[in-house]
């Protein structure tokens, strides 16, 4: 296995692309009781349309989710049921990019991980137990549809997206999980979790080659299926639609802002891409910048005003937002003060801080054992290295954040979701 150390974060990996084309990173914790895995596959809510070694497969929304569900199924009983007889904690969750299934434990972590592989790669579904999960999700759903917190982010991505996927429901709806077959949650599973498209991460005090003669014993060969995503047509720059607005049974006007950014190839640069997004919001919108200050002295944002930077496969886009009277004014102002910092440039002080409070918050993600997992898995997906983020940092300055802001936060790539009260009867 190939050792990587690095210096600046005290830290050391170690990687090894396995004959079966399963990406396997470990990050020893020497003297930790405490051991982290992270099982994923780069199959989400968005791979709906494909092609499979030429085939074209079109799927209904939410099967990603599905599947998740039942892959804890089992012939012998329940996976859940097994690892928590061995006193790990395992769960599962399902993106718009990726699926991950993951444990830790303090102790039988082999025996554990040896449960967590064969689960994940061997799949077992009936007519029966489809059809059972379907009146399960089904009420998750309609759950879901009932939070205004979820019904004006969907709406904000209708708003962003004509055609792009990220627009329909990570779930999908009642209706689209109806048309899911035994046979539809077979194809995805040979397709999307193949060793070759999947990565293994691993977070605690292990041996590396013990690991490595694990993950051979129980893993399959890879058939190296060759899968072409299908996102839709092209996106133009401008939002689908300027204004979504319904009522739900909420105290105040609930609201999203969402601007409209570029997609970001695989590589370096779509971290740094991300770096300078997150940054660029803080500015713009953060506590500590002058227009929430504002907004919160006139009364028109409260506490829970806040958002950030989402980079998704071909696509990436600012959601913020919160509650409040007038959020149309709130809308206008966040837009007229990304139009003032692209003329006036970023306030050097504020710049200072935010890169300060920035570098701090990565550094202090690294002792997440889950948060580490989980960005290498999704750097090793799109081809960087995640534990390089202090060089590419170093790249940044604030002149990136101006140019940023200066392109996306604008009124023809602006849309806004607004929930009003429901009328008292």
């Amino acid at each position: 296995m190939k050792e990587t150390v690095y210096q600046r974060l005290e830290e050391r990996v170690f990687r090894e692309t396995c004959a079966n084309g399963l990406r396997l990173i470990l990050v020893p914790k020497r003297g930790f009781s405490k051991c982290y895995a992270f099982f994923a596959t780069k199959y989400g809510s968005m791979d709906m349309h494909f092609s499979l070694n030429g085939v074209r497969k079109e799927t209904p929304a939410g099967v990603a989710h599905y599947l998740e569900h039942k892959m804890f199924d089992t012939k012998e009983g329940n996976a859940l049921q097994e690892l928590a007889k061995l006193g790990a904690e395992p769960n599962a969750f399902t993106s718009d990019a990726i699926t991950g299934y993951y444990f830790e434990s303090t102790e039988h972590f082999e025996e554990s991980l040896r449960i967590l592989l064969s689960f994940v790669s061997v799949p077992y579904f009936t007519a029966e137990s489809v059809a059972k999960e379907q009146g399960i999700i089904g009420q998750e759903i309609r759950m879901i549809e009932d939070d205004p917190q979820w019904q004006v982010y969907a709406n904000l991505l209708r708003g962003l997206y004509q055609n792009h996927p990220a627009r329909i429901p990570v779930a999908g709806s009642v209706e689209s999980i109806a048309q899911i077959t035994a046979e539809t949650l077979y194809d995805c599973h040979k397709a999307f979790y193949d060793p070759s498209n999947m990565a293994l991460c691993i977070v605690g005090d292990v041996a590396p080659e013990r690991i490595l003669q694990i993950v051979n014993e129980v893993l399959p060969d890879s058939a190296h299926p060759q899968i072409v995503r299908d996102y839709g047509a092209e996106e133009s720059d401008a939002a689908a639609s300027p204004a979504v607005e319904t009522t739900m049974a909420v105290s105040l006007p609930l609201f999203l802002c969402g601007y409209k950014c570029a997609g970001v190839a695989d590589g370096e640069e779509s971290l740094r891409q991300d770096l300078i997004g997150s940054m660029a919001c803080d500015v713009l919108f953060g506590e500590s910048s002058p227009l929430y200050n504002r907004l919160y002295a006139k009364g028109l944002i409260n506490g829970e005003f806040g958002g950030g930077y989402n980079l998704l496969p071909g696509i990436s886009f600012i959601a913020v937002g919160g509650e409040s009277k007038s959020p149309r004014k709130v809308h206008l102002a966040i837009v007229e003060e990304a139009e003032r910092i692209a003329r006036e440039g970023v306030d050097e002080a504020l710049w200072q801080q935010v890169q300060k409070s920035t570098y701090g918050s990565l550094l202090r993600g690294l002792n997440s054992f889950e948060g580490t997992a989980v960005s290498l898995t999704e750097g090793a997906f799109h081809s960087y290295d995640y534990f390089r983020f202090p060089e590419i940092f170093e790249t940044i300055d604030r002149e990136d954040l101006r140019r940023f802001l200066a392109a996306f936060v604008t009124p023809d790539r602006a849309a806004i979701s607004i929930i009003h009260p429901k009328a008292e009867s």
